[in-house]
């Protein structure tokens, strides 16, 4: 009888979502870790969930890799199948040389497309960080009876959410030459890496060093610097595409859920705010957080993300 007891006190005692996760088997929750051969290219992959579930596809952005959605991937995967790839040239995915592959957006999205057809995901909800949004949205585009929600975090399709951070870069889209080239060289330092992810925390201590400096390993790797300024330079692709991103929303009106750090020094919140113009319904939320919101608003995105996942997304 006591044991019968505790049982239905501890049942009791859990909220809807502990719940939920007691009654998935904690060995489906893990995350693993895979490679698979798309369009050329070894794509390394964090997975987690019942694959039966609803697909939740991760991309990430620049400087880092899916390493950024180890916290998120294991509390989405209790009721959802959660799917992280690293982008070529950036993680574990087996980066093709520049003289093989060029690196431009729309490579990546291909790639990215070939990936999801190679996992046979036939529908999915986006998370898209970064240079995940203009990714996430180039295959909304190609295929958006596949998408059935979309979650952004700092990832921007508006030319209001881009600040002054973006003019260097500017200057290289309108003239091209080597010493422009050259100037962008700073976003690559290790001190560079580390202050977007401190610059606007509060509480700068609890941030794990161990993310920037990953990610400035990455970046340290033989011939990444330059695949890097290809793509600070084929952004303008991105932006040029901002009136077809938009015109998606409108026509097709998938769920939208903004979650923003509202100090990022390079997506401003005008950008999130600007997601209700063509998606009258989208759900902003504007956090007190830098450009990597999940470092220091993790459990606090979790929530918001599962929640609104859990009214949008069919089962």
């Amino acid at each position: 009888m006591r044991l019968i007891a505790l049982s239905l006190l501890t049942a009791a005692c859990l909220s809807p979502l502990d719940a939920s996760a007691a009654s998935t088997p904690a060995p489906a929750r893990a995350t693993s870790y895979h490679t698979v051969d798309v369009a050329g290219v070894t794509m390394f992959y964090r997975e987690a969930g019942d694959p039966a579930a609803p697909t939740v596809l991760l991309l990430h952005g620049f400087p880092t890799s899916s390493h950024m959605y180890r916290d998120l991937i294991p509390a989405l995967a209790d009721r959802y199948h959660v799917v992280a790839p690293d982008l070529p040239g950036f993680g574990q995915t087996v980066a093709p040389p520049r003289g093989e592959f060029a690196y431009t957006f729309e490579n990546l999205t291909k790639v990215t497309e070939a990936f999801t057809e190679r996992l046979a995901l036939s529908h999915y909800a986006l998370y898209v960080f970064d240079y995940g949004a203009p990714v996430g949205f180039r295959l909304a585009l190609r295929h958006p009876e596949r998408i059935t929600a979309i979650v952004s975090q700092n990832g921007n399709a508006y030319l209001e959410g881009l600040s002054d951070g973006w003019n260097p870069i500017q200057a290289y889209w309108k003239d091209p030459t080597d010493a422009n080239r050259e100037a962008l060289r700073g976003f690559l330092k290790p001190e560079t890496v580390q202050w977007q992810y401190t610059h606007g925390v509060s509480n700068p201590e609890s941030l794990t060093p161990d993310a920037w400096a990953l990610d400035a390993a990455y970046l340290a790797r033989p011939g990444n610097a330059e695949i890097q300024l290809d793509l600070f330079g084929d952004y303008q692709s991105n932006v040029s595409l901002y009136p077809e991103f938009q015109r998606y929303l409108r026509t097709q009106h998938p769920p939208v859920l903004a979650t923003w750090g509202r100090n990022d020094p390079f997506f401003l919140p005008a950008g999130a705010e600007a997601y209700r113009r063509d998606q009258p319904s989208a759900e902003i939320h504007l956090l007190d957080a830098g450009h990597f919101a999940l470092e220091s608003r993790g459990p606090e995105i979790a929530a918001l993300v599962h929640d609104f996942l859990d009214r949008k997304v069919k089962r």
